[in-house]
């Protein structure tokens, strides 16, 4: 019903805002990527869906388009409502989740709070197939989970300790991976990532 909120945010915590738009205040559910990814911003976009239950009417919001096609796909999943989405958008980036479900990793999805050995697999079972046909190309290239990756584990344990967002640390790791994949010392990464962030 609603494809994207703009206006000026008028109230922000981890897992909600408040945009305001032409004097209505609309309250909005947020994984905390984007909470991140909209910190020190006074006006944004928030791509939006909009969820009808019984008792309820609520609205997602999300800093990306691919964020909030993802966050479509995982509650389309039998067992997995909008709290347990938002909960695995805010554990992984899209981009995480997606290589732990093309690569069937269900143990690195259940990382995510509020997703069990059964979600995780069903959540395999109902999307693996649908988003390797989404993008075929970029099976081969999405990085590997953290829980993979011990040096990646170890850089991100680095520069959160530096103060750095988890979230901010995992992109821009994701970024050093595409663009310096010679990089394979933790002191080389960390450094590599401080410059960038």
């Amino acid at each position: 019903m609603y494809a994207y909120l703009k206006g000026r945010i008028a109230h922000r915590t981890a897992s909600y805002l408040i945009v305001e738009v032409g004097g209505i205040g609309f309250r909005v559910h947020i994984p905390l990527s984007t909470y991140t990814a909209l910190q020190g911003r006074d006006e944004a976009v928030v791509y939006t869906h909009f969820h009808v239950t019984e008792d309820a009417h609520t609205l997602y919001g999300f800093a990306t388009e691919a964020e909030r096609n993802l966050f479509g796909q995982l509650i389309s999943v039998t067992g997995v409502g909008p709290t347990s989405a938002l909960l695995l958008l805010s554990a992984m980036s899209v981009d995480e989740i997606r290589a732990a479900i093309i690569g069937e990793q269900a143990h690195v999805l259940q990382r995510a709070k509020g997703i069990g050995p059964k979600a995780s697999k069903q959540i395999i079972l109902d999307l693996k197939d649908r988003l390797t046909k989404e993008a075929p190309e970029a099976v081969g290239s999405l990085p590997l989970p953290a829980a993979d990756q011990p040096v990646r584990e170890e850089a991100i344990a680095a520069l959160m300790a530096l103060g750095y967002p988890r979230i901010a640390a995992q992109k821009v790791l994701n970024q050093l991976q595409r663009e310096q994949p010679q990089l394979q010392r933790i002191e080389d990464i960390v450094r590599a990532a401080l410059r960038l962030l």
